[in-house]
């Protein structure tokens, strides 16, 4: 037996449900689906029960412990109807669930120890019909369940462990990394576990998948995989660069040489203050945190917003002439936009260009309005005026307390940061961030793939 094999077992045997495992879900989903049939009776509108995703496929993994229910309404109910009749099943089949909301509010909550989502969809002919996001799952579902073996769904385990195992999986928008869906339409495309290693392994994107042939639409994504059941979406459209990239990297290390503990997620030691100070006074740069509470969003409502604020902070630090060595996000109670700078402080002069003489009227203008002014000039560099004035602001850390609201920043940060309701931390002072964000800060300072 090769090391590859060898591996591939000891895996298996932690990532396969056992029969017991298995009877005790199944029978779990039942009862659960009685009850939403129960409360189903009781409404004024005929609808069905679905259990749906990889615990109804078949390709969940050992110890993972959810069931997630569709329930299913006629097509032609009102978006509003559906919504108050889902809500309804939802509270009265998990009464101490809580409602929440994707594109339009479901129940989740716990059964017999088993995490549940139920939700509400629309029963359609084609997904090509679907009025909400969540009507796509039955098709995927049944797309699925026709075309996946029991050897198929033990390779998906393999694959979506792997995946855990590197930090690649997950759709949520925090993550951007891979789906359960697109984890098993990858093992379907290539054939297996080893087979969709070897593929990945030479993917030279954009990678372009169309199981079904029948794409109807272009897609700008590193990594596209048509739906089998809708032409105009591309089931990996979230997956960042970044993550495709770190599949490679990890497909090419595991062929070269196989290691189980690549599919153990290696979570680093929280780093103390006294560590981060260290990091901080070693590596001779100047790190730069703007913290502030969390705003109270779901993560994949409140993370695009940290990435487009933590990507406006650096803009605005750069345009001014400050240096960005990298950059970070973070979140539990407090959220914190991160950036290590490799310039922080500026000369007090900065150059100033103004037209080229033959501009004329502008020009002319640019000229009177520095001529008795304290900057240097105007004077001639080439065709154009060109004066050095005193620069407005001179540190990064001075930048970011009085100009942070103009760059761009995701709606909720920018209501804190006009409101004031933050705190600068610069240098040595960021150890503080120790205090909540020690592993955070180790991922940080002693990065890896």
């Amino acid at each position: 037996m090769s090391d590859f094999e060898t591996v591939l077992d000891a895996v298996r045997e932690r990532v396969d449900p056992t029969p017991a495992e298995r009877r005790a879900l199944a029978e779990a989903a039942e009862r659960l689906a009685d009850r939403a049939r129960d409360a189903i009776a009781e409404l004024p509108v005929e609808a069905d029960v679905m259990q749906v995703g990889s615990t109804a496929r078949g390709t969940w993994v050992a110890g993972d412990r959810d069931i997630d229910l569709f329930v299913r309404f006629p097509p032609d109910l009102p978006r509003e109807e559906l919504q108050e009749y889902g809500l309804e099943v939802g509270n009265e089949v998990l009464p101490e669930g809580r409602e929440e909301y994707a594109e339009h509010p479901y129940v989740k909550g716990t059964f017999e120890g088993y995490d549940v989502d139920l939700v509400p969809c629309y029963r359609l002919e084609s997904a090509t019909d679907i009025q909400s996001a969540v009507d796509r799952t039955p098709f995927h579902n049944a797309y699925l369940e026709e075309r996946l073996s029991d050897e198929d769904a033990g390779d998906v385990r393999l694959f979506k462990q792997f995946l855990k195992g590197i930090g690649a999986y997950g759709s949520d928008l925090r993550t951007q990394g891979f789906s359960g869906y697109l984890t098993e339409l990858l093992v379907l495309e290539y054939g297996g576990f080893r087979e969709t290693l070897d593929a990945i392994r030479d993917w030279k994107p954009p990678v372009v998948l169309d199981p079904e042939d029948h794409a109807e639409a272009e897609f700008d994504d590193p990594l596209v995989v048509v739906d089998p059941t809708d032409p105009e979406r591309n089931v990996a459209a979230v997956v960042s660069a970044e993550n495709v990239a770190r599949v490679q990297h990890y497909a090419r290390e595991f062929l070269a040489d196989p290691d189980e503990r690549v599919f153990e997620l290696a979570t680093p030691d929280p780093l103390g203050a006294e560590e981060v100070r260290k990091h901080v006074e070693e590596r001779g740069t100047t790190p730069l945190a703007v913290v502030f509470e969390a705003p109270g969003l779901v993560e994949d409502q409140l993370y695009p917003q940290l990435y487009r604020s933590r990507d406006g902070l650096v803009r605005g630090l750069e345009i001014e002439g400050f240096e960005v060595l990298r950059a970070a996000t973070w979140a539990d109670d407090r959220a914190v936009l991160f950036a290590e700078l490799t310039v922080s402080e500026l000369p007090a002069v900065e150059r100033h260009e103004g037209p080229p003489v033959h501009v004329g009227g502008h020009a002319q203008g640019f000229y009177e309005k520095y001529a008795d002014s304290d900057a240097a000039g105007p004077f001639l560099d080439g065709d154009r005026y060109v004066v050095e004035r005193e620069r407005d602001i001179r540190t990064a850390e001075g930048f970011v307390e009085t100009q942070l609201e103009d760059v761009a920043l995701g709606a909720h940060v920018e209501s804190i940061v006009e409101a004031g309701d933050y705190e600068v931390l610069a240098g040595r002072e960021v150890s503080e961030l120790a205090d909540g964000f020690g592993t955070e800060l180790a991922a940080y300072f002693e990065p890896s793939v």
